[in-house]
């Protein structure tokens, strides 16, 4: 998928009326879950939650930001005010705002474009953003995302307007295929106190009505709360068509003329949010919509600071996180390995081997993915850093070693079916074995592999029958607990994490995506709360589906059906 359609926005709109009643009810359960890792309301923000719903109009939101404090004379908040048990409550009981939303007008998008030269920055950082734009002026807005009532997220700060410059085309490099843009700095933002540590979409506003994003997480990374959700740039950017090529297409859409390199130095295609808005917004909706104590980073920190992974009780992973390096597998494993839960809410996941080096902006811009071993320069020097993919020799390590489930096809679009309804994570769910979800397979999907490398003990959770390329098969999300407690479950497809922001004014028995937050609240519950897998062991239950037996060893060529190369 090249970018995931923003109709969740559109259902967002459609039920802005529900939002009162979803923030009142599930308060009360953060409420009662802080010892859980959710955060519990500040009884103040509760009653004030009880006069109207926290959503404001754009002026509102504007005059909110202006009497925010300011970094010169009050620097407001300290990192130790973000760090409390209730601040991801009490930060979305503040008033929030629509106004964040871009229309889908590609002509809009195509009148400013920008990016910034980091992915994420630490509280209290500075980032700066390079734009370009025909109009006489523009300015950026600054939106953490959240729930904030139903709004989505909140205004935190707005630049004085900025001349408008034309920067130059894209740079092409003959070697790669790598399209870049060789832009002069525009604008230096500057985080304060007043900036939450969060995931942020940056809304570049020019004076001629155009409008695109830049997106920006803000790190904590001193931070120790239990849930760390990981934002998939490297997956955005593989995809990205700035400039004329991507690691998929080259000019006129062919793939012999595909990049061999992509640059995080270029602005994202379309509305510019890369494919934060279909697969990881909605997620990051229901986790502060439920209080939950979480903390951001993206998985360019994953390879930067893995360690950091080690600070925390659980891996949120609810996109599409398929570009990995060797180091940042590493550390997932590490974390695993040491008792950090991970959970996969998406699919293809840990799938093409890359590299990270430096561009002349930074560390860590340029994205190296050969795929064919005799065209990379490493092969037969360093061939555990051969761009292949994970399963692929010369240093095969399929995923499913890792995740539990092995890609297999796309596209699909077809029903999840539940397979084990005992499973702990479905209870008070109100699923039953054989229950439908409609059409959440897909695009892509994974599934429990016979002889390639899985745990064991692996438990499949779904098993929905699926037809991909003419082929039948399934597609399974699974579980599987880790000698060190862990616990590590991964969906199998991406249609997991749309369906968060599902309304459910009336409880799980409003419909089956109401039933799924309610395994995905189960879980998360349990992955704050410590090694999941000690509290809640794996059983094998490969039998019950006819899955023949699984290799716990390393393969040492691809093996598999998989079309990798289309998806």
């Amino acid at each position: 998928m090249r970018y995931a359609d923003p109709a969740s926005l559109r259902r967002l709109r459609q039920r802005q009326f529900t939002a009162w009643a979803l923030a009142v009810g599930l308060l009360l359960v953060a409420g009662a879950g802080g010892a859980l890792g959710l955060r519990t309301p500040d009884p103040k923000v509760a009653a004030r939650s009880n006069s109207t719903p926290p959503v404001t109009t754009s002026e509102q939101a504007v005059q909110v930001a202006a009497e925010a404090p300011q970094a010169d004379g009050d620097a407001g908040p300290s990192i130790d005010d973000y760090r409390g048990p209730t601040w991801i409550a009490d930060e979305n009981a503040k008033p929030g705002t629509t106004e964040w939303q871009i229309p889908d007008d590609p002509k809009m998008w195509d009148k400013i474009r920008g990016f910034a030269d980091a992915t994420s920055v630490d509280f209290g950082e500075s980032v700066v953003l390079r734009v370009s734009t025909k109009a006489p002026t523009w300015r950026v807005d600054a939106y953490r995302i959240g729930y904030y009532g139903g709004g989505g997220g909140r205004l935190i700060w707005s630049s004085p307007e900025q001349p408008g410059v034309v920067q130059p085309d894209a740079v092409s490099d003959p070697k790669t295929n790598m399209r870049e843009a060789p832009w002069a700095p525009s604008l230096t933002v500057q985080t304060d106190g007043t900036w939450p540590p969060g995931q942020y979409m940056l809304k570049l506003v020019s004076s001629d009505g155009g409008a695109t994003f830049v997106p920006l997480v803000v790190r904590d990374d001193g931070s120790e709360a239990p849930l760390l959700m990981q934002s998939a740039v490297t997956t955005w950017q593989a995809y990205n068509p700035w400039g004329g090529t991507n690691l998929y297409t080259g000019i006129r859409g062919e793939s012999a003329t595909r990049a061999r390199v992509v640059s995080f130095d270029r602005p994202y295609g379309g509305n510019g949010s890369g494919e934060f808005l279909g697969r990881e917004f909605e997620f990051i909706w229901f986790l502060e919509r439920n209080g939950f104590d979480v903390t951001y980073w993206t998985n360019i920190d994953l390879d930067a600071q893995g360690e950091r992974a080690l600070q925390h009780k659980a891996i949120l992973i609810p996109g599409h996180d398929e570009y990995y390096t060797v180091a940042m597998r590493q550390s997932l494993e590490k974390a695993r390995d040491a008792g950090v839960n991970l959970a996969f809410f998406g699919a293809n996941n840990v799938y093409r081997r890359i590299r990270l080096e430096p561009s002349k902006l930074g560390e860590r811009r340029h994205e190296v993915n050969y795929r064919s071993a005799s065209e990379d320069p490493l092969n037969g020097k360093d061939n555990a850093q051969v761009t292949t993919s994970f399963r692929e020799a010369p240093a095969a390590n399929p995923e499913s070693s890792l995740i539990g489930n092995y890609y297999e096809c796309n596209p699909v679009k077809a029903d999840w079916v539940v397979g084990d309804a005992s499973a702990w994570m479905f209870e008070g769910s109100g699923f039953k074995n054989g229950d439908k979800v409609t059409n959440m397979v897909g695009n892509e999907y994974d599934r429990v592999t016979p002889g390639v490398p899985t745990p064991e003990n692996i438990q499949v959770l779904s098993h929905s029958p699926v037809t991909c390329k003419g082929k039948k098969s399934f597609a399974d999300s699974t579980w599987y607990s880790a000698p060190s407690g862990a616990g590590v479950f991964s969906a199998g497809t991406f249609g997991w994490s749309p369906l968060m922001d599902e309304a459910c004014p009336n409880g799980i028995e409003t419909s089956p995506p109401c039933r799924l937050q309610k395994v995905t609240e189960n879980l998360l519950k349990a992955f704050a709360a410590g090694p999941a897998g000690a509290a809640h062991p794996s059983q094998n239950n490969l039998a019950k589906f006819g899955i023949g037996p699984v290799r716990s060893g390393p393969t040492t060529t691809s093996s598999g059906p998989t079309t990798a190369d289309t998806e």
